[in-house]
């Protein structure tokens, strides 16, 4: 850019002394003729009105050159404002983002045709879970996105539930009617729309003011349970009044004194909860570094995070501006007074998670909950043995979304051997990568009873609040029954490892 400027300020120079020159030729030539057919005294009357012309004539291109510099300066620095602005278009008509199963390049030439997600306003024109994902970064600032999009240390197992996926491929049948296709299933004995459940997500105050709320409302439109983490910002009855009728169902973390499990039991089994979900893998806090960078210790975001905040005024207004930051409303009154802020609860509470959970709390929790219950944090087959005999009604093979222990195997990877240890005795259920409706028919193919999402709802809910949560859940169903009938298959229970093939090997 710089050297664009230096070369129009030069192609000036060079022109206003190509106007002075031809100047300063014409007045030598008007002198010489001047001398030539004239008396001396006319010749010194001539000679002075001839240098007063000469001096009007230089004041005259003075004043055109300057005129003429400053017009080429504007233009110079129109056409640097015109090559920032092109740069800027051509960033955001890329693909932004590193997604390992999304091969948008292989259709574009020298970037061209240019492409690029859709970042406005309206949830409706985000045609995949991308564009939402993009809605979701141009509002939020960094520290929320790294909350949001992170993993922990490498990220090897957050990017291994995405690449899992891509390890299987579909072999479609043809010639099958699918002219009645439909996703409709069994949750946990009862019908839902799709095989489908919203995971449990803590902190969605920070990405929307009453997050949880509306992804509750989402999943009621979508006919789909929700899971309600412990460390989501609206209570339980909260959520129940805003969503009546959803399927509504409680993680729970374990810490502090077994009184505290107890007590949010009694809740969830009085606000109607239909299913309690134990979260096993997580007493020990995952290493997020990006995260910890974004703060100084483990009170208080940095400074640079705090004034780049300031940059996204949308989301500053609707969230800590207007609400300031939100509470662990669930849980706030087990906390200590002087611990009780933002950032002081949240570190209270890991603070007290026994690192001794085990199977006895599993049996404890069993024995006071009567209603289902599920299991969520397994990745060894040993665990989804142990889990079967441990009278559990489901289990969520995760990996907490890639944000505890680094290198793990992704939960599809596991999925086809936990099928055949559980048999048809235990719902079985996977968590995390799923954001395209093939990932769906995939996991089902392949055993899961329903994917569990997360971070899918939460784009939506970050990009426009109920309506953007809504919308996620319309894409990946929309996804998933165009897929069925190219597939081949016109309801959930005919997918099966029939329909697959894993890269490279066709049985």
């Amino acid at each position: 850019m710089q050297a664009l400027a230096r070369a129009a300020l030069m192609l000036a120079s060079s022109s206003h002394g190509r106007v002075i020159q031809t100047g300063t030729k014409a007045i030598c030539g008007q002198l010489s003729r001047v001398e030539a057919a004239t008396t001396p005294d006319e010749d010194a009357h001539r000679q002075a009105r001839v240098s007063e012309a000469a001096m009007q004539d230089r004041i005259f291109y003075r004043r055109a050159v300057n005129h003429d510099s400053v017009h080429l300066l504007a233009c110079a620095l129109a056409g640097l404002a015109g090559a920032v602005a092109g740069a800027s278009l051509v960033r955001r008509s890329r693909s932004s983002g590193f997604e390992p199963n999304r091969h948008t390049q292989l259709a574009q030439l020298n970037d061209t045709p240019a492409r690029r997600y859709y970042t406005g306003f309206n949830p409706q024109r985000a045609i995949a879970i991308s564009d939402l994902r993009a809605m979701s970064h141009k509002r939020l600032p960094r520290f929320a996105l790294e909350y949001l999009e992170g993993g922990a240390e490498d990220e090897a197992a957050m990017l291994r539930e995405r690449r899992a996926f891509a390890n299987w491929r579909f072999m479609p049948r043809t010639l099958v009617d699918v002219s009645h296709r439909s996703l409709a299933t069994n949750i946990l004995g009862r019908p839902a729309a799709m095989p489908l459940v919203i995971s449990p997500t803590g902190l969605n105050g920070i990405l929307h003011v009453h997050g949880d709320r509306l992804l509750a409302q989402a999943a009621l439109h979508a006919d789909v349970p929700f899971v309600q983490s412990t460390m989501s910002n609206d209570t339980m009855e909260e959520v129940a009044r805003a969503a009546p009728g959803v399927r509504h169902w409680w993680q729970l973390y374990v810490f502090g004194g077994d009184e505290i499990w107890q007590e949010l039991l009694r809740r969830a089994d009085r606000v109607g909860c239909e299913a309690l979900v134990l979260t096993t893998n997580a007493q020990i806090f995952g290493d997020r570094e990006w995260q910890r960078r974004n703060q100084i210790g483990k009170g208080r975001l940095s400074a640079s995070a705090a004034l780049e905040s300031l940059t996204h005024p949308l989301w500053f207004v609707e969230n800590p501006l207007s609400h300031g930051l939100p509470s662990f409303a669930n849980i706030i009154d087990f906390v200590p007074k002087d611990q009780r802020s933002f950032f002081a609860a949240s570190n209270w509470v890991r603070a007290h998670q026994p690192a001794s959970l085990s199977w006895d709390t599993v049996a404890k929790i069993r024995e006071r909950w009567k209603k289902p219950f599920i299991l969520k944090g397994i990745l060894c087959p040993d665990d989804v043995r142990r889990a079967v005999d441990s009278g559990v009604d489901g289990i969520v093979l995760s990996s907490h979304g890639g944000r505890q222990l680094d290198w793990t195997i992704s939960p599809l990877d596991l999925l086809p051997f936990a099928r055949k240890i559980v048999g048809e005795k235990t719902a079985l259920y996977i968590s995390g990568g799923v954001r395209r409706g093939t990932d769906l028919l995939k996991a089902c193919a392949l055993g899961a009873d329903a994917v569990w999402v997360g971070r899918a709802p939460l784009y939506g809910l970050c990009a426009a609040g109920a309506a953007g949560a809504v919308r996620a859940l319309e894409i990946l169903q929309a996804e998933a029954r165009n897929a069925m009938g190219l597939l081949g298959v016109s309801h959930v229970d005919d997918l099966g490892p029939h329909l697959l093939a894993q890269t490279g090997r066709v049985a």
